[in-house]
């Protein structure tokens, strides 16, 4: 039974409530000062506990989407292998090959002509030799005949640390909520390309090129939009992509649009911080090279390099996220600048959560769109 299944959750469930019943009906049996009783209750109190937990903590990894299965939450997540064929004309191989074709969760109808669809894809990156599963979301309009010769505007989206690319898709709803904007006229068709920045699983990598590890910002920046343009009708003209993020994915999204401001014409972090942590998730991500530590901090970045020609978009709440004294001065930091352009959201409360993030992903989708071309 998988992790996320409610195959396992409500198993879990129910054997907590039985316990716990178990436990209110036998405690009088076990009211004695023996040890076989006192041993009883201890028993009974430390099953009961551990069952509540572990079910608390399936419901919160449904929720949150913390880990996608058994092996990730473990730690064994080993699927690195790349395998690249390439064969002209041929979109079965190549460095994007579709795995399954769904339709948009959420929204009824199968033609997807009406309600767009959802295919998962794996992207093998011949540069950065890595290779990451992902949802691609092709809007209603891709395959309508009268766009058939037609690109579209693009954009990834990222989740936090560890996250699921599928929560991308249930739990924040990106593909249902960009079909209603578009049908609703405040944004134009665009396609998504939702994935986890741990493209090195169970690494954190914030995104960038470790010394003598994974090339994370070179798969990002070159292999994924190369990948998707080669195999959909993206637009290949500069300001065809834009890319979105949260907590950990927003921090990649500010970054790989400072940096590659000729490849992501726009960047949103919800919930994002300023500077790569290292810490026991990362590892020792510079190897002591200055020159990339300070590349990773986007402070840093401001100060000591040209202002990228690019839009950033930032939010924070003022009651309930840790970076809301950050966001403000990274605000200020950007309007300082002369090239780059500076958005921000800023609700009066919310956490560092999906509920947080559902309220701002409308309006983040709909500026993403107004800031990218297509033809």
């Amino acid at each position: 039974m998988g992790l996320t299944s409610n195959n396992t959750l409500v198993p879990a469930v129910l054997a907590a409530v039985a316990l716990f019943a178990g436990t209110v009906w036998l405690w009088p049996r076990l009211a004695r000062r023996g040890w076989r009783s006192v041993s009883g209750r201890i028993g009974l109190l430390l099953a009961t506990q551990l069952l509540i937990f572990v079910s608390v903590g399936l419901v919160a990894n449904q929720a949150f989407g913390f880990y996608a299965s058994w092996a990730d939450l473990f730690g064994r997540e080993n699927d690195q292998g790349v395998v690249v064929d390439h064969t002209p004309g041929d979109r079965s191989s190549g460095p994007l090959r579709v795995t399954e074709i769904g339709g948009v969760p959420g929204r009824s109808g199968f033609r997807p002509s009406s309600v767009g669809q959802v295919q998962k894809v794996d992207i093998i990156g011949p540069t950065s030799h890595i290779a990451s599963p992902a949802y691609v979301y092709l809007p209603p309009e891709y395959f309508q005949e009268r766009y058939r010769t037609r690109t579209f505007p693009a954009s990834v989206v990222l989740t936090g640390y560890p996250g699921t690319a599928r929560a991308l898709v249930d739990k924040l709803h990106y593909p249902r909520t960009a079909l209603q904007l578009t049908k609703d006229g405040r944004m134009r068709p665009m396609i998504l390309v939702m994935l986890r920045p741990t493209v090195a699983p169970p690494r954190d990598t914030e995104c960038a090129d470790v010394p003598d590890g994974p090339q994370t910002e070179t798969f990002f920046a070159k292999d994924l939009p190369e990948a998707v343009t080669a195999h959909y009708r993206v637009g290949r003209e500069r300001g065809s992509w834009g890319i979105i993020g949260d907590s950990t994915g927003g921090y990649c999204a500010l970054k790989l649009a400072m940096h590659h401001p000729q490849v992501y014409a726009a960047g949103a972090g919800l919930s994002p911080y300023y500077k790569a942590p290292v810490d026991a998730t990362t590892g020792d991500l510079f190897q002591g090279d200055k020159k990339l530590r300070n590349r990773a901090n986007l402070w840093w970045c401001l100060k000591h390099l040209p202002a990228p020609d690019t839009s950033l978009l930032v939010t924070s709440s003022k009651v309930g996220e840790k970076n809301y004294k950050d966001t403000l001065k990274f605000i200020e930091r950007v309007k300082a600048t002369e090239t780059t352009r500076i958005s921000s959201i800023i609700l009066e409360s919310g956490g560092h959560n999906f509920n947080t993030w559902r309220r701002e992903i409308p309006a983040t989708l709909e500026w993403v769109s107004g800031r990218l071309s297509g033809r």
